[in-house]
């Protein structure tokens, strides 16, 4: 066996991150189409990042604050352009959450249907396709007379056509908790059915700009105004992975490697999946002094790695990492997950002085130290504070 110094096990394991783990082959068209299609959002990404971190001016120089939604929306008013949407686009986006509030349909319904609308229409109140579409599809949803969405006039009314989305889509059962994707999908029947998650981390965006913030309030609530608590899902489709305090804080002066916060929760506890998505790295990841270390048993200062650990991706190309799992995660690479899933319990395998979760959020599904941002901010912009 070769020796390897202290010194030199130092200097290669700096970091509690992993090595960014290749995607496996049978993943990587799923993962390749994801970062395609998340390309045309890449100004969600950015801008979501920033949105409630960042206060600005409307058109006549008002705050607009960072909140949980204090805002009726008047589809009659001026809208400002978002993202590549046109003012116009984005009056249809208002009327689409404007009924939402009217029908008290759950947040999250709002940003649903916003999404779906996304991909159907562009947010644009279509005429009949012609050569495009050999289907009498219309209105800002394609919904379909023959199919019985209604008239062609009916359906070409913006009111309307939400109303009739809003109306299917509660009778889906548990449509609040479902991936958005899979919740749209149910009502549409779409011949592209993971066509909508792509637009969730704009329709989110949009939905927090015209109403002050209310896709963080939670996700079956009715009322804007309270923020989703710890443990609830949002609007958003976020969630906390675990409750407990941030006991170590994402690059801090005294650990500057510390690509993550550090959740101090007990032994045994349940580590549920932040968000929807597909499960990228289900693994052990741990060696000490070069050489490969079990992630059964509690690791230590001087292990390196996360232990037992899990990477999904999801909508907008976000990328979450839980670490330090107690034991074999109960998910593996290729599933998809749903918000609020069981990934595994709490352990402290791995670099890991104690029980706790290492958790991590990364942008634009940039596994390694560069793409990371601190979990804390990311997660309060998605409703879903941590502590």
């Amino acid at each position: 066996m070769s020796v390897v110094s202290r010194e030199e096990q130092t200097a290669k394991e700096r970091s509690e991150d992993p090595v960014p783990p290749k995607v496996p082959k049978r993943l990587r068209p799923l993962v390749w189409t994801l970062a395609v299609l998340s390309v045309c959002c890449l100004g969600a990404v950015i801008s979501i990042v920033q949105l409630l971190s960042d206060q600005s001016n409307d058109e006549d120089g008002n705050v607009i604050a960072a909140g949980c939604g204090t805002t009726t929306v008047d589809p009659n008013a001026e809208f400002p352009e978002i993202g590549p949407y046109s003012s116009e686009q984005i009056g249809n986006a208002a009327v689409i959450i404007a009924v939402g509030q009217d029908l008290e349909i759950p947040v999250r319904g709002w940003v649903i249907a916003v999404a779906t609308a996304m991909q159907e229409s562009r947010l644009t109140n279509l005429g009949h396709l012609g050569d495009q579409n050999d289907h009498d599809s219309l209105g800002l949803f394609q919904q379909r007379p023959s199919s019985g969405w209604g008239t062609p006039d009916q359906v070409t009314d913006p009111v309307y056509a939400s109303t009739k989305f809003y109306e299917k889509l509660v009778k889906v059962d548990d449509w609040e908790t479902l991936p958005l994707t899979v919740a749209a999908q149910r009502v549409q029947i779409s011949a592209f059915p993971d066509a909508y998650a792509k637009h969730e981390p704009l329709a989110t965006e949009i939905v927090n700009t015209l109403t002050g913030g209310g896709a963080n309030v939670s996700a079956v609530s009715t009322q804007m105004g309270t923020c989703a608590q710890p443990g609830e899902l949002s609007a958003a489709g976020w969630m906390a992975p675990v409750e407990g305090p941030v006991n170590s804080g994402f690059q801090t002066p005294e650990r500057p490697t510390h690509n993550g916060v550090d959740i101090g929760a007990p032994r045994g506890a349940t580590i549920v999946a932040a968000s929807s998505g597909t499960v990228i790295t289900s693994e052990c990841n741990a060696s000490l002094y070069g050489e490969s270390y079990s992630c059964d048993v509690d690791g230590s200062p001087e292990v390196a790695g996360c232990g037992w650990y899990v990477n999904i991706i999801h909508a907008g190309d976000y990328l979450t990492r839980y670490c330090h799992m107690g034991s074999a995660p109960l998910v593996k690479e290729g599933d998809v997950v749903q918000a609020g899933q069981i990934l595994g319990y709490v352990g402290s395998s791995g670099r890991s002085s104690g029980p706790h979760l290492h958790f991590e959020t990364h942008l634009n599904a940039d596994r390694s130290p560069a793409g990371a941002v601190d979990p804390i901010a990311f997660m309060q912009q998605m409703g879903a504070p941590l502590e």
